[in-house]
C-alpha cells in the first residue's frame, strides 16, 4: 500500500518539477492577460491607395529629414538631423502632420503648433505609409474621442489623472508653461479631443509616453473629458488672468491693485494740504 505513495513522491520531486511547474504558471499568467489586459485603442487606416499615396507624399516632403525610408538621417558630428519614423505608429503622424508642428518651418528647440501644411486626406495618407513601416500607436478609435456627454464621475477621474501626471507640465487648467532650454508645454485651450489622445499616446518631444498599458483608453477618455469640462467653465472670480496660476495671477492684484493705491498715496500726499508756514525774513 506504501508503494503507490512513494512512487507519487518520488516523481513530485524529480529535478525537472520545478521547471515545468514554473512555465506552466507563466504559461497561465499570459493566457489571463491577454484575456483581460485593457483594449487598445486602434484604428484602421490603411490601404495600399493609402500607403502608395503617402509614400509619394514622404519622398517629396519628409525624406529630406527623416531619408528615403524613414530610417533617420545622422549628422556628420553623430546628431540626429531627423529622427526614425520606423515603428512611431500612425497616431505619432496625425499629431505632428494634423497639427502643423510637421514640417518643422525653422530649426528649433521645439516644433511650435502651426496651421498644417497638408490636408486631412495627406495627413491619413502620410500616417498610412509610416504604419505600415512598422508596429506602432494607431489613430484613436472615436469611442474614446467622445466627450459630449461625459458624466460627472467621469469628470472627477479625468481630474484625478489630469492633477497627478499633467500639471506639473500643463497647469492645473491646461494653460501650459515653461521648460529648460527654451522649451514649453503648450496650452491645451482649443486642442482637439484626437489630438490630445494621440500626444499622451505617443509622448511627442518632452512629454513622456502613456501608452494604453500605462493609461488605459477609457481613463484618457476621462482626462479628455475634464480638460474639456474646465475650458468651458467661466471665470467665477473675475478677470482670471489668463489661469496660469495663483503667483502669476498674484502680479495683476499687485501692479494694479497695490501700485494703484501707493500711486494714489503719493498723488494726495503731493496735493494735500500746503504748509503756509513763510521763511525767514519776509513780511508779516
Amino acid at each position: 500500500m506504501r508503494y503507490p505513495v512513494r512512487t507519487l513522491s518520488t516523481r513530485r520531486r524529480h529535478p525537472l518539477a520545478g521547471v515545468f511547474v514554473i512555465l506552466g504558471a507563466l504559461g497561465i499568467a499570459a493566457v489571463l492577460y491577454m484575456a483581460f489586459a485593457p483594449k487598445g485603442a486602434t484604428a484602421d487606416t490603411s490601404s495600399l491607395d493609402d500607403i502608395e499615396a503617402g509614400r509619394e507624399l514622404f519622398v517629396i516632403g519628409c525624406a529630406s529629414c527623416h531619408g528615403q525610408n524613414a530610417e533617420g538621417i545622422v549628422t556628420a558630428s553623430g546628431g540626429n538631423y531627423g529622427p526614425s519614423l520606423i515603428g512611431v505608429g500612425a497616431a505619432a503622424v496625425d499629431f505632428q502632420v494634423g497639427t502643423g508642428r510637421m514640417p518643422m518651418a525653422q530649426t528649433a528647440p521645439q516644433a511650435p503648433r502651426k496651421t498644417p501644411e497638408y490636408t486631412a486626406e495627406e495627413t491619413k495618407q502620410l500616417a498610412a505609409y509610416i504604419a505600415s513601416l512598422g508596429p506602432g500607436p494607431a489613430i484613436p478609435e472615436e469611442e474614446y474621442l467622445d466627450v459630449e456627454n461625459a458624466s460627472a464621475e467621469e469628470i472627477s477621474l479625468g481630474g484625478e489623472f489630469f492633477r497627478t501626471n499633467c500639471t506639473a507640465c500643463h497647469n492645473s487648467v491646461g494653460a501650459g508653461g515653461a521648460l529648460p532650454d527654451g522649451r514649453y508645454a503648450p496650452t491645451l485651450k482649443g486642442v482637439s479631443a484626437k489630438h490630445i489622445y494621440e500626444a499622451m499616446q505617443t509622448g511627442p518631444q518632452q512629454m513622456p509616453v502613456f501608452s494604453d498599458d500605462v493609461i488605459t483608453p477609457e481613463d484618457k477618455r476621462a482626462i479628455i473629458a475634464y480638460i474639456k469640462a474646465i475650458q468651458d467653465e467661466p471665470n467665477y472670480g473675475g478677470f482670471g488672468g489668463g489661469g496660469i496660476g495663483p503667483v502669476a495671477d498674484g502680479i495683476w492684484v499687485w501692479l494694479f491693485g497695490i501700485g494703484g493705491l501707493v500711486g494714489f498715496a503719493i498723488w494726495i500726499a503731493a496735493h494735500g494740504t500746503r504748509s503756509t508756514k513763510k521763511p525767514k525774513g519776509a513780511q508779516q
